[in-house]
């Protein structure tokens, strides 16, 4: 008896992370936790169900863009790492890196271009931004560091191409250690500008053969 129990709670887990890796691609979902509770309410799942791991999640919107929106995914991850380019040349002094979906290629068609700057003055970010009169807000994010090491830090935001982008704004000593995905919980994987565009380099030659 307690084999297909466990069975049908694999299969409930594995439709709960396919439909929340739907609504984040579909509908622009960004946050994770919304969209378990959504998928979950969507299924009728119980309130004692097992919820997929984020990673899960992520697992599921990559095939689901495998299966549904290759041909658009491509052409709209490589639009959104051209701008991730412009966008790290603009704030080229502040070591500029690439972080979440649209460096891992999950990036839905509603995701923000996600940086990580460094500063010791904030500030600064901002009046580079003024200075070519791009239009900014600022805001802040908090970050995991560690299992005991949560920090508030500020955040810009901003437009490129109409892309928009998220920059983070870490000490300059931040560029010694990343904070940890709130996908996997490891530490986020960042990309400087020539590796960024090594990747639309890439696209753009296979385009060509």
């Amino acid at each position: 008896m307690t084999r297909p129990r466990a069975i049908r709670g694999d299969d409930l887990r594995r439709a709960l992370a396919q439909e929340a890796a739907r609504l984040m691609f579909e509908h622009g979902v960004d946050d994770y936790g919304f969209a378990k509770r959504k998928a979950a309410e969507r299924l009728g799942a119980s309130e004692y169900a097992v919820l997929p791991k984020n990673a899960e999640i992520d697992a599921a919107l990559a095939e689901y863009q495998r299966l549904f929106a290759a041909d658009t995914h491509a052409e709209t991850l490589a639009e959104q790492r051209r701008a991730a380019v412009d966008a790290m040349e603009l704030l080229g002094e502040f070591e500029p890196r690439l972080v979440g979906p649209v460096l891992s290629g999950t990036a839905t068609p509603h995701q923000e271009i996600s940086l990580h700057v460094f500063s010791d003055s904030p500030e600064a970010v901002s009046l580079r931004l003024l200075e070519d009169r791009i239009q900014y807000k600022v805001s802040e994010h908090r970050v995991k560091m560690n299992a005991e090491r949560v920090l508030q830090v500020p955040a810009v935001q901003f437009s490129v191409f109409d892309f928009p982008v998220d920059a983070t704004v870490f000490p300059r000593d931040g560029i010694r250690q990343s904070p940890l995905s709130p996908s996997d919980g490891r530490p986020m994987r960042r990309a400087a500008l020539e590796e960024v565009r090594a990747l639309v380099e890439d696209v753009a030659a296979g385009d060509d053969r």
